[in-house]
Parts: C-alpha cells; structure tokens; sequence
C-alpha cells in the first residue's frame, strides 16, 4: 500500500507529504547558513534581546527574518514602540502563553527560546490547516481526490517559508479553514437546530480569533453578512416568530469576527489616547472618527494606502506579485460564476446553500486580491492568499480535468519553484519579503 494513498489513509499521507516539504525547505533555509547575512539585524535583535552571549539555535538564526523580528520582539517585551502595533498580538500571545505553561510546569526557558517556540506553533498550524482543508473540501463536495490535491497544493503554497517561520500566516491560515470547516458543517443540520447555531458561533469566534493574527480575517465577515440575507429573504417569504430566531447565530457570529479586530484597537486606544494622557501628548489617530493605531502605523510607517504603492520603484513588486494575483483574480472570478469551476463535483444540483458558500469565499478571495493591487504592499500577496481556499480547489480542478490541465500543472511548477527560490533568499534576509 503507497503512503500517498489518498484514499485509505488520507491523513497520514498528507502528514507524510508536510514532512517531506518542510524538511526540504528547513534544508534550504539551513543551507543558506553558510552565506552572509545581507541584513544584520538578526543577530543584532538576539544581542539586544537574549545578550550576545545566549546560545542561538540555527534554525532559530535562519527563520527569524523581516516582520519575525517584531512578532518576536512584542512576544519577549510586549509592545514598546507605536510602529509595533502594526504586527497583530495573536502570535506574541500565543508564545507568551506556551512559556507561561512551561513555567508552571517547572521547566526553566531560558535563552533564545521564543522563536523556537514560534516555528514549532507555525508548524503544527500548517498542519492542522492542510487537514482542515482537506476535511472542508469533503465536507462541500465529497470528492475524496479533489480535496487531497488541494491539500497538496496548500502543503507547497507560494508562501514557503514565511509557513515555517515566526510568522501569522499559519496560524491565520489553520483558524481560516477551521472556521470556514465549521460554517461548512453547519448547513448539514435544520436551519432552526441548535446544532447549526453553534456551528455559526463557533466559527464566529475562530474567524474572530484569525483576526488577532491577521487583519485580514475581517474579509471572513462576509460570510455572515450573507447568512443574514438569506435569513431575511426566508422571513420575507414566509415569516414567522422561527424565522426571527435564525437572525440571531449569524448577527452573532458576525460580531465575534469584528471583535477579534475591535479588542486590540481598544486596548491600544486605552494606551495612548485614555483619561491619563495629556491633550499635548495624545497621537493624531486617538483624534480620528474610527482611532484604529493599526491604520495610522501601516499609513505613517510603512506608507501603505490607496494606490501609494503604485511608484515606478515598485514596478518590480508588481510583477513578481503578478503571476499570484493572476491566480487569484482568475480562481475567484471563475468560481463566482460557476462554483463547478472550482469544485468539479459542485455542479447545478448540489446544496445551494454550498454553492452560495462557495461563491462568498470566491467573492472574499479577489476583493484581497484587488486591495493587494491598490492598497498593500503588493509582495505580500504570495503569502496572504494561503489562507484562501477557493484557489487550491481551481487549480486542483484545473489538473483534473483534460481541458484545463495545462493551467493546474504550470500553476504548480510555479508554486515550487517560487517557494523553493524564495526560501533560499528568506533565510539570507534578502528580499522580497
């Protein structure tokens, strides 16, 4: 029996393709340690941090690069300066957390050990995402192949590295799909059950979570904007005091999602805009009709807005981006025409309600493609679209089916290719990042 039997032992064949992946690029991130740093600010950050006589891990060395440095930061110090905010409290939490319950087992951390823990949460993130995709796609169409593919794909996303390093992408990407895996499994139960409302609840509060991760989970919110049209066009058609009820999950729900984005921008308002700072010292954002500190840092720091990116000197982010946002706009347009296109097996006669599903996940997918083209710093996108199922189906489906093979197989190359190129020059602190 093959280990990459998709269809007796799913599971542990994809754990055994993550192993192999990671392991190939850990050896490409490990290789890289016998070059020069084109940056130094690494080493640098474990001096100031840890002192330069603290023992530090390769891997450690290797993985720490770009935003990791502020996520590690804020996780061994908590936030110090203004510009730190622009790198959500998820991650630091989470490692601050994991040393917290080594404390209380007795076990004494000492030296560089937070992005050690860092890589270990991103890793078994990583994981639990690609099992979550896969039982999401099954969950949708039950095609057994479709979703194994799919995982696959996840497994060699274009974002590389950044899955393995101290980053939010993995943890994002894992409370992504589980939260859309229980919104999914919601539709199996009666729209009055109380088994659907706690489906809808809880993936309120994972999207909600996803948000201290990354700012984008907020785009999850759609899904419960449009659960509550269809409420409302149900009461429409037929009311009735039921009918009422169904309001409740998804308006609910709907909330937790803003909440895991409205809590940081609270507790950094109490920070620098509350009672006990004078008038003189308060920052100009605290003043502003929506204070959100993470908008003013992306704005003032890292001058990201509308079309701010779109300078000559920045011609080449865009085409690096362009092979990934073509993915993207492509998939998404696609499955919101026809959810079949993304999901071969999800043709006219499948559950609407997945359909509509479906076609709102497309819907959340290209409006991130289109804010990357206007607003972000547009090189991110290979690294934000992992957290998106819609485009790991397309081109899943793209490679089963004769007519679209070529797009699934180039995509793929692609996807290797770039994950493999761009390890070798994370690990060397060189660009993009």
């Amino acid at each position: 029996m093959s280990l990459l039997d998709h269809e007796s032992r799913p599971f542990l064949s994809l754990t055994a393709a993550f192993t192999a992946w990671k392991a190939f690029l850990l050896a490409i991130a490990l290789g890289a340690a016998g070059a020069s740093d084109y940056d130094t600010s690494t080493s640098v950050f474990f001096d100031v941090l840890y002192g330069s006589e603290a023992p530090v891990p390769t891997v450690a060395a290797r993985l720490t690069r770009w935003d990791a440095l502020y996520f590690m930061s804020s996780a061994h110090r908590g936030y110090v300066y203004e510009q730190e905010w622009a790198f959500a409290m998820g991650l630091p939490i989470v490692v601050r957390a994991i040393g917290r319950v080594f404390a209380a087992l007795g076990v004494d951390l000492t030296g560089v050990w937070e992005p050690v823990a860092a890589v270990a949460v991103a890793h078994v993130s990583h994981l639990i995402a690609v099992l979550a995709l896969y039982q999401l796609t099954i969950v949708i169409c039950s095609d057994r192949k479709l979703a194994f593919v799919a995982s696959v794909i996840h497994i060699l996303s274009p974002a590389g590295l950044f899955l393995s390093a101290p980053y939010a992408e993995s943890p994002f990407s894992c409370l992504s799909f589980v939260g859309n895996l229980l919104f999914a499994l919601s539709f199996k139960s009666s729209p009055d059950s109380l088994r659907r409302n706690a489906a809808v609840i809880g993936a309120g509060i994972v999207f909600g979570l996803s948000n201290t991760f990354r700012s984008n989970g907020l785009f999850s919110g759609l899904l419960f904007a449009v659960e509550v049209v269809q409420c409302l066009l149900a009461f429409i058609n037929a009311p009735s005091f039921s009918k009422v009820l169904r309001f409740v999950a998804p308006i609910l729900g709907g909330l937790l999602v803003a909440t895991g984005a409205v809590v940081p921008q609270v507790i950094a308002w109490m920070r620098y805009c509350g009672g006990n700072s004078p008038e003189a010292e308060l920052r100009p954002w605290c003043s502003r009709l929506i204070p959100s500190i993470y908008t003013f840092v992306q704005e003032e720091y890292w001058n990201v807005g509308f079309l701010k990116y779109w300078t000559p000197n920045q011609i080449p982010m865009f085409l690096l981006a362009g092979p990934m946002l073509t993915i993207l706009l492509k998939s998404g347009t696609d499955t919101l025409r026809e959810p079949s296109q993304g999901l071969r097996r999800m043709g006219s006669g499948t559950n609407e309600q997945y359909r509509i599903f479906v076609r709102t996940l497309a819907a959340t997918q290209t409006i991130l493609a289109v804010l990357a083209i206007t607003n972000y710093h547009v090189q991110i996108i290979s690294r934000l679209s992992s957290g998106y199922p819609v485009w790991y189906w397309w081109v899943a489906s793209c490679m089963m089916d004769k007519k679209r093979q070529g797009w699934g197989y180039a995509v793929t190359v692609f996807i290797v290719m770039y994950a493999s190129i761009q390890g070798g020059l994370f690990a060397s602190f060189l660009p993009p990042a």
